[in-house]
């Protein structure tokens, strides 16, 4: 119901679900509202005790009552209504509209993919590409209002997707991702970090990710991944570098007779982990899928939006409406208590 809509005089103020609607500042008052039926009795009492009266003698057939009598007690009626809204008005019901904004200033996040012919090592499962997919998308369905791009890299790097809140659109860049799509052979990890900061620098977000991923050393390209990743800091970038795959000897396809194929595996543990300290960082290391689903989990508690919150209350009182109540029925009292209503008939 309307404050503004309904008068003050209309009965709908006193349906259950009006009443229901409101919350009461003052409950004590509410339950002060069985006591004015109880003082009314104790009233009358004490008055029919103490008034003085006057012996008469009447015949039976002069005695009788008549219904009308009853009018006499129409002053005491509205005077306890008075009292009844008066104690509603001190009650204080209100009607409290909360409303709540939330907004998040998203985080940029750039995943530098590598796509070298190493990753296509069977120590993950199928092999340590598709792995690395599966756990990028699963992390992409986990953002909310975040900008993400994606860089690939082999023999050289190149921006597949800008930063963009699109998700179901790098969801399908990700499964578009094979291992043809450099020609030119090795590792460009420089490249990569150079194309990620070409790419983030010019954002204005306050916080700039870069998740690099690969599993071999710089083997490739004109560009050192150690002065890369200083250019990248320099623009506020927080580099995290997650090496994937096994050292030693690692299974490579198969033979002619289907058997796996054992190849030796070397990794640049050393620069992978200065680069995510100069980054601000954190360097990680993953050995199959299940780590490699913990290291991006990490990230992901990690880097998270902040969440800002404006609460407004808006909240009127319509204790006004029950005085107005009051008011009405003590002058409508008064006027009786004025009419030969109350002397004439109480005798």
């Amino acid at each position: 119901m309307d404050k503004d809509l309904t008068p003050w005089y209309s009965f709908d103020w006193f349906t259950p679900s009006t009443l229901r609607s409101f919350t009461w500042e003052n409950k004590i008052f509410l339950y002060l509202l069985i006591a004015i039926p109880v003082l009314f009795i104790l009233r009358w009492l004490l008055r029919n005790k103490f008034n003085q009266k006057l012996p008469i003698a009447v015949t039976q057939k002069d005695f009788h009552v008549s219904p009308i009598n009853l009018i006499r007690l129409l002053p005491e009626v509205l005077l306890m209504f008075v009292l009844a809204f008066v104690l509603m008005g001190l009650a204080r019901p209100q009607k409290t509209n909360e409303k709540v904004e939330q907004w998040t200033e998203g985080i940029d996040i750039m995943i530098a993919l590598d796509i070298s012919q190493s990753m296509m090592i069977e120590d993950f499962t199928p092999n340590r590409l598709e792995a690395a997919k599966e756990v990028a998308r699963n992390f992409i369905n986990g953002r909310v209002q975040d900008r993400i791009g994606l860089v690939v890299f082999a023999g050289d790097a190149f921006s597949m997707s800008p930063l963009t809140t699109d998700y179901e659109l790098l969801r399908s860049y990700l499964n578009e991702i094979t291992f043809e799509l450099i020609e030119t052979k090795g590792t460009a990890i420089g490249s990569a970090m150079a194309v990620v900061t070409n790419r983030m620098g010019e954002s204005e977000t306050k916080s700039k990710v870069c998740i690099l991923l690969s599993d071999g050393e710089n083997t490739s390209g004109n560009i050192d991944p150690i002065t890369a990743a200083e250019l990248a800091s320099a623009y506020g970038i927080k580099i995290y570098t997650i090496v994937v795959g096994k050292e030693g000897m690692v299974p490579y396809g198969k033979d002619f007779f289907g058997r796996p194929q054992m190849i030796e595996n070397t990794i640049d543990e050393t620069t992978m982990r200065k680069m995510a300290d100069i980054g601000g960082g954190q360097f990680f290391r993953a050995a199959d899928n299940k780590a490699l689903e913990q290291v991006f989990s990490r990230i992901d508690k990690y880097e998270k939006a902040e969440i800002k919150e404006t609460r407004f209350k808006d909240t009127s009182d319509y204790y006004v409406i029950y005085l107005h109540w009051a008011v009405a029925f003590f002058l409508l009292w008064l006027l009786l208590k004025s009419t030969f209503i109350t002397n004439v008939l109480q005798d």
